[in-house]
Order: structure tokens, then sequence, then C-alpha cells
């Protein structure tokens, strides 16, 4: 089966999407329209043909709805949205044109309904949403086309680009989740390198200062950084294989409290999620992992990154081997200053130590559901992963993810105490 997304040029697919201007961003916002509808037909393909049916798990909405939503998402703030040109000024609750659909807040805004009840309702024809889905896009690049080039006329533009591609990698790893078939390549199996030792410094977040920005006004944060050192690559299987074997899961010693109770309520863990077998290291052999990939048993080489690890799992890793996980700031400056050297990262997303914080002097945006709910429960990831748009590769993007979430594509790497 071909990977579910067009071939774009490098373009309308890399990073430099944050300041791209009318033209380039319309191509982008096709692109992102024409991934969504492709990922939608997958998991229409796996039902259809009886290898797959629905099943509502948490924190999960049906694909339907995620590509249903998409469309709301881009109508509401950019079709609807009658003070758009204020950017990231603009109030979170401008007054709102009427939608093309009128029952669209009632289907596919999330606040009308908890994942739970979105899960369980009845939902439109897929090609009605189809329909919805090529409506809304076509209404957003003929505003698109009229627009001048600054960054507050676009910040809407390029916030339902960038929204697009988050809920396709919700999708991808909800194909991950339910087993429907998808052929996403690897990563490559890279030689190891050393540890990096990284020079004390003083350094500031966010590095970009123009373009786009999630939250709106971002803020900065300066910080002095004391000399650290840090692994060159995300911890790898081989390298986690010896924590299970030695009975990392069964020791709390290695666990803080709250993972230790988190592990007990796992029905008999004992390795990261979708593993469904990892043969223990002996005699001079790295083991085994077969991992359950998109509906398939993948056996996976011993030196590629660590997948689908909590939290608690990563953190446990680290206090087994006496390490510790990088904080934020740490893993922004070894991945700005530290390429030639030989890190490495864009295989998975990576857990950091830091609680997901706004920048001193940030505010929230006009669209602050993504992460302002989460400040100080979440935990910052960065990184970039196989499930990811290629645009939204800069070290600088900050995911971010419950401590007991596991089903994104996210690992780990570690720093000396």
């Amino acid at each position: 089966m071909p990977h579910p997304t067009l071939n774009p040029s490098a373009a309308i697919d890399s990073p430099q999407l944050w300041s791209a201007g009318p033209s380039l961003l319309s191509l982008a916002l096709m692109d992102a329209r024409n991934h969504t509808l492709a990922l939608l037909a997958r998991f229409e393909e796996a039902e259809d043909s009886g290898h797959w049916r629905w099943q509502p798990g948490p924190g999960q909405e049906p694909p339907l709805w995620l590509a249903g939503h998409v469309g709301w998402f881009a109508e509401y703030w950019v079709g609807r949205n009658t003070r758009r040109a204020l950017g990231p000024t603009c109030p979170p609750d401008p007054l709102r044109l009427p939608s093309l659909d009128p029952a669209a807040d009632r289907l596919w805004d999330p606040r009308w309904r908890s994942p739970v009840q979105r899960a369980a309702e009845a939902l439109p024809q897929r090609a009605t949403v189809r329909a919805w889905l090529l409506n809304t896009l076509e209404a957003t690049l003929e505003l698109l086309d009229r627009l001048p080039e600054d960054d507050a006329s676009l910040y809407f533009f390029r916030l339902a680009l960038f929204h697009e591609d988050l809920i396709g990698e919700r999708l991808i790893r909800l194909a991950q989740a339910q087993g429907v078939p998808l052929d996403l390549p690897e990563p490559p199996v890279l030689a190891a390198r050393d540890p990096l030792l990284i020079p004390a410094t003083r350094w500031t977040l966010p590095q970009r200062s123009g373009g786009f920005h999630p939250e709106g006004e971002p803020g900065q944060l300066s910080v002095a950084v004391p000399e650290f050192e840090i692994d060159a690559q995300a911890v790898s299987w081989a390298q986690y294989i010896e924590f299970v074997d030695d009975g990392g899961y069964d020791h709390a010693e290695h666990w803080q409290p709250e993972g230790w109770s988190w592990l007990q309520g796992q029905a008999g863990r004992s390795a990261p999620r979708h593993v469904e077998h990892m043969g223990v290291a002996r005699q001079g052999s790295s083991g085994a992992v077969l991992q359950n990939r998109f509906g398939r048993r993948v056996r996976l080489a011993a030196a590629h990154p660590v997948v689908h690890v909590s939290w608690w799992e990563a953190d446990a890793w680290c206090r087994w081997a006496g390490r510790r996980l990088p904080d934020e700031v740490e893993w922004d400056l070894a991945a700005h200053t530290a390429a030639r050297r030989g890190w490495r990262w864009g295989e998975v997303h990576e857990w950091t130590a830091t609680r997901l914080r706004p920048w001193p002097g940030a505010q929230p945006g006009p669209w602050s559901d993504y992460a302002w709910p989460l400040m100080e429960q979440a935990r910052v990831q960065r990184g970039h992963s196989l499930a990811s748009r290629a645009r939204l590769r800069d070290p600088g993007w900050r995911w971010c993810g419950l401590p007991h979430e596991d089903d994104a594509f996210v690992g780990f790497r570690s720093c000396a105490i």
C-alpha cells in the first residue's frame, strides 16, 4: 500500500512554511487536505474490507469526526472570523459569520460534545463529509488569494495548515492504535554515537523570531545552562531491553510513586505499548523486539529508537540507568548547536523532563485549546516522528503529552546526572 500522502515538492512540506506567503501557503493547504482525505480513505478501505471496525478507546475520536473537524476548524477561524486580519491579537470569540453548514458547530466543534459522546454520535455519510472538506478548502483558498504578505493577515491560514497537520498525525496514531493498515517507512538503521558534551552557555527560547507561533505571542525564556552530557540519539531498543531483562518493570525503586501506581493499573505490562514480544539479551545478542505496527507484527532493529513509551517508562529507564531525562532547554540547545558533532533527531518525538509552561510574558492566543489546558500537567516533547509532516520538522516545535500517554510515536534520550 502506498504512503498515504501526495508527493509534494520540498517547498510545501518544509519548515519554511512557518513564514510562507499566500502562493506557497495555498499549495500547502491543498496538500494537507489531500493528506487528510488519503488517510480517511485508508480507514474506509479497512472498514469496507472487513479488516477493521471502529472501537472507541480512551481519548480517541472516530476518523470521520477528526476529518470533519479539520474543515470546521479552518472555516471557524478563517472563513467565519470577521477579525482574522488581527492575527494573534484577535479576540478568542470574535463576531462570526454563519457556516456553510448550519449543523457544523453541533457536529464538529469539540466543545459541544465530550470525546466519549463524539465517539458514540451518528455522523454524516462519508460523501457528505468529503464534500464538506472540499467546500471549506475552496472557501479558505478564495480568501487567501486576496491577502497581503504580512504575518498578522496570514496567521489564521497558517494556523489552519498546522492544525490540519496535527490532526493528520492523530489519524496516523489512531491507525496504529486500532490496527488499520498504513505503510510508513521505518527510520534508517544508523550506528550509535557516543554521548555529547555541550559547553555551558546562555540560551534563549524560542529561537524563531518571525513567522507563525502556535500560541500567539510566544514570550521568551533566557537561561544560563551549565555544561551537560546528552545522548547523541534517542535510546534504542537494545538499551531498553537491558532494562526489561533486569526486571525494570518489577521493581518499584526505579519508578516515581505516581509512575508505579500507573504501572500497577496496566494489567501486567512489562514492555512499551504495542510490543508483542521482547527477547532478552543473552551472550552478546541484543535481543528481539516484535511490535504491532498498523495491524502487522514487525521485527524492529535493535538500533531503532524505543517508541510508544509513556513518560513514566522513560523516567524509570533513566533512573535504572543512573541518568536523567534532559530538560527542554538542554534538548533545544543541543539540537541547534550539536548537529555537526553527531546529534541526531527526527526519528521519534522525545520526552523531556520539563513540565509544559508558557514562556515568560506569553499570553494565550485566540486558539488556546491546543496546549494551554495542559499547562503544568503535560510534559514537553521535542522532535519529529515518522507520523509528522516534514514542515513540522523544526527543533523548536513544542509537542506535549500527559505522563501516561503512549499512543504517540514517542521515545526519549538521556543526560548524565
